[in-house]
């Protein structure tokens, strides 16, 4: 039976929109029960210990050289398992980072501190801001920002996550749920909003569970940006606006909001949500990297081909209008890919023929490793290798560090560093 659109005088039967809320309000409470359940006693997430050769391997060190380290007692201690084992949390890791690299800049190898703390020069190297879109739904794009931002972040970068989607599925990665957790104001809408009650970037900004990575969760008050943008643009055009701040071109105000937490980041990676509306927009003039995810069918692709139409027209105009487009570097990635799947191999030769050296070389595969991870609302480099049988998380922990790796390698040749990993056993 469809839904009544007012309440049957009949029957008693609620309206639609009395339905559609009640059903809101019951699953809203059922995912709060079901984060208690997972995050339980203080309902928020917390990541996981590393073992001693995990902390090597990221830090850039043997384990035999750490265990060294933890016997003279430099930097800080781990915690010891059964049988000695060591295990580090990543402010452990950031913070020996730091113990060696001021190590080896007391020793006047600056090359080799900066290969154990990775943060830009704020002189010569500027903020990069990877702005990850599709305005398809279901080609990755979430699982791609958040397993980014949690790559660099355990690479040892300042990481900003930015979740400008108003479904925030990405706010549900790091443990927030928007319609409990966030009131007024508490998205990224708040800091570009074009009335007296926007507010400093930094008084929205959230800690996360991982050292060195914040967010700027989202909700659907983000929409409110997709409303009051055209009537602000209509002011302007019939000269009734007021002339001050809050009539600022609004494909530059993610730009500024980022610009005054500029000091305290390296990165900066954004979840756009998939239509092109203006805070997509903003979000690429925000950008000086792009990221486009791909799913490899020819629907998708189709699709692309659209969204790339419109993306060209649309920010000509805001060119014309004196928006600056000048990216690092434009990437498509292959996501969602199924290397046994005939047609799926031909779209992804087709796209490769195309575009070049745009796809990026690694592609991102289908996982059941990745998905079961989502069900608890963690990624794979929070649940730890003992969930999953050895060789289906090893392929999606391949897949995952080769395509992370390389957008990292495209950051370092940005700053024009060296575009590899630098660093090595000590």
């Amino acid at each position: 039976m469809a839904l009544e659109d007012t309440a049957n005088p009949v029957t008693g039967s609620p309206a639609a929109d009395e339905t559609i809320a009640a059903d809101a309000a019951l699953l809203s409470e059922q995912l709060r029960a079901l984060r208690d359940r997972l995050f339980a006693p203080t309902s928020s997430k917390v990541l996981r210990t590393f073992t001693s050769g995990e902390a090597a391997r990221l830090i850039g060190v043997s384990d035999g050289y750490l265990r060294q380290l933890s016997i003279a007692g430099e930097g800080p201690q781990p915690d010891t398992g059964p049988g000695g084992r060591r295990f580090y949390s990543l402010a452990d890791i950031n913070a020996l980072r730091q113990h060696l690299a001021a190590q080896a800049r007391a020793k006047g190898n600056h090359a080799k501190a900066r290969s154990y703390v990775k943060w830009r020069d704020p002189q010569s190297e500027h903020l990069q801001v990877i702005a990850v879109t599709n305005f398809k739904g279901g080609s990755g794009k979430t699982t791609t920002s958040a397993h980014l931002a949690q790559h660099l972040a355990l690479e040892g970068y300042r990481v900003l996550a930015i979740d400008l989607d108003p479904q925030a599925s990405m706010s549900a990665l790091f443990g927030y749920q928007p319609e409990i957790d966030l009131t007024g104001n508490d998205t990224l809408y708040g800091a570009i909003r074009y009335d007296e009650e926007r507010r400093p970037l930094s008084q929205i900004i959230r800690k996360t569970y991982f050292d060195g990575l914040d967010i700027v969760p989202g909700n659907l008050e983000l929409h409110e940006f997709e409303h009051t943008t055209p009537r602000m643009l209509a002011e302007r055009q019939t000269g009734s606006g007021s002339g001050s701040r809050a009539d600022d071109f609004f494909f530059a105000r993610i730009q500024a909001a980022l610009a005054s937490v500029a000091d305290d980041y390296d990165i900066v990676v954004i979840d756009c949500p998939p239509q092109l509306g203006f805070l997509t927009l903003s979000a690429l003039c925000a950008a000086t990297s792009v990221i486009v995810t791909v799913h490899p069918q020819m629907l998708d692709v189709a699709s692309m081909s659209q969204f790339l139409y419109m993306t060209a027209d649309l920010l000509s105009v805001v060119r014309s209008a004196g928006g600056t487009l000048n990216f690092d570097f434009l990437r498509y990635l292959i996501t969602r890919y199924e290397p046994n799947d005939g047609p799926q191999t031909q779209i992804v030769g087709f796209l490769r023929s195309q575009f070049g050296e745009r796809v990026l070389t690694a592609p991102m595969v289908k996982s059941t490793a990745i998905s079961d991870a989502g069900l608890t609302k963690q990624t794979l480099y929070e649940v730890g290798r003992d969930n999953f049988t050895r060789t289906t998380y090893d392929r999606a922990m391949e897949a995952l560090t080769a395509v992370n790796s390389e957008v990292e390698a495209l950051v370092r040749a940005a700053w024009d560093r060296d575009g590899g990993r630098e660093g090595g056993a000590a």
